[in-house]
Parts: C-alpha cells; structure tokens; sequence
C-alpha cells in the first residue's frame, strides 16, 4: 500500500519512518552494502579534527540544505541529547539560509551576463 493509498498523511513524510532507515528496513534490501554504509556512516561521526557535536551541527545545516525531512529529524534529537539549545539548533538554520540564500544571489551573476551581453 502506497503513503497515498493510506490517506493518513498531509505529505509523504511520516516520523514513523525514520525506524526504516535500518538493517531491517531499508538495510535489508541490500545487507552487505548496507552494513559497508553503516561502517563508514559510523566513523564519519565519532570524534576526529571535529567532535561527534560540531559534526551533527554540520549535518543538521547540510539536513536543511537538501531537505531531508528525515535528517532533520534525527540530527535535531541527536543535538539535543548532545546538549546543544534551542538558540543553537536555530543557528544553523539560518547559517544555512544565509549560504542558499548567497548561492541563489550567486547564480544570479549568470543572468547580470546575459543582461550585459545584450546591451547595446
């Protein structure tokens, strides 16, 4: 049964749905890929150069930037068991509005281009 079908749901992301994001879930169609990704997944977020905290911090921005419903999520319940406020939580968001904010602005150079190529 599709997410449509159920009619339960406004849009397509259920909370409920994160728990998938597991080897029985979304991991069991593919175990051994699965377990490689988890591996890496894993050791890309223990301390190093950044802490386990900065890099959640990190993958929260990066969760708002792509959209991942999903991330968001966890990265926001992560950081808040790893101490982080509200205030900080909500820094990130718009560090990460002020950089697509920039890049959209940025990209706006192509168009001042064309506009001066044209130009008489």
């Amino acid at each position: 049964m599709t997410w449509r079908e159920r009619g339960t749901m406004d849009t397509y992301y259920n909370p409920a749905d994160l728990a998938n994001f597991s080897g029985d879930g979304i991991g069991a169609l593919s175990p051994d890929l699965w377990d490689k990704f988890m591996g890496y997944y894993g050791a890309v977020f223990e301390d190093g150069a950044l802490t386990a905290r900065e890099k959640s911090l990190i993958a929260l921005g990066v969760a708002a930037a792509v959209q991942c419903p999903y991330c968001i999520d966890a990265y926001t319940n992560a950081l808040l068991s790893q101490g982080c406020d509200e205030a900080q939580i909500a820094e990130v968001f718009h560090v990460t509005n002020a950089i697509r904010g920039g890049a959209a602005l940025a990209h706006g150079v192509q168009a001042l281009n064309i506009i001066k190529s044209q130009e008489f």
